[in-house]
């Protein structure tokens, strides 16, 4: 088991997108929101992936993308810079349109229509009919890492910091999913899928395996983006 400290997340920095070195870029065009969190991971995620990654951080940006990733980080601060950068309604309107979005931890948070142990007043993008328990997994001190076997994709890393889980999941969505026996929180829900959204408690951008951004890249393939 491996412990992570925290100093991945990161600030609000540029970022451009960067070609991957003999791959060439192809494909829809995804973006990740660079308000706050562990954007630089997505975006290499996503470009060995073979496709377009780009920061996002203003609505015009937002309006010319196929796909979009919400990153891990911190849920209540992200939703807050979301407002003062007047993205929050244009996040719930492409959500509401259909645009295909990828939420890992406080991504999953802002997907969900209701919070567990949120703080007062706490607001979300919403999409998912999920209902999620925010720092589900303990403090960051608790922060593990696991495998996990995800439908769709097989058996991944799962890197989990101050992790949400899903306690309550509506019947259109679909559990891609649970933490295994004998690991901490086992049986909770840990991924999954409604439609065009998707969700991961965990931070498979984390790690060196790209399988769980390639299964969101095939998911907006399949829209037609």
């Amino acid at each position: 088991m491996r412990v992570f400290d925290g100093s991945w997340i990161c600030d609000v920095r540029e970022f451009a997108i960067r070609p991957v070195a003999g791959r060439p870029m192809s494909g829809p065009r995804v973006g990740v929101l660079a308000l706050q969190g562990d954007v630089r991971e997505h975006l290499a995620a996503l470009e060995r992936s073979g496709v377009a990654a780009e920061a996002v951080r203003r609505p015009a940006e937002l309006a010319r993308l196929d796909a979009l990733v919400l990153p891990g980080g911190e849920s209540t601060t992200i939703i807050r810079l979301a407002r003062t950068f007047e993205l929050l309604e244009p996040l719930r309107a492409a959500v509401t349109g259909g645009l295909p979005v990828y939420g890992s931890c406080a991504g999953m948070i802002l997907l969900a229509r209701e919070i567990l142990d949120g703080e007062e007043g706490q607001e979300t993008i919403g999409g998912l009919d999920i209902a999620v328990r925010r720092n589900a997994f303990g403090r960051q001190v608790d922060s593990f890492e696991g495998e996990i076997e995800m439908d769709g994709v097989g058996q991944v890393p799962g890197v989990f910091i101050r992790a949400p889980w899903v306690e309550r999941a509506g019947p259109e969505v679909q559990v891609l999913a649970t933490v295994g026996p004998g690991a901490p929180g086992a049986g909770r829900i840990v991924a999954v899928r409604q439609g065009p959204l998707l969700a991961t408690s965990f931070h498979p951008e984390l790690t060196a395996d790209a399988r769980v951004h390639g299964y969101f890249v095939r998911m907006v393939k399949e829209t037609g983006r």
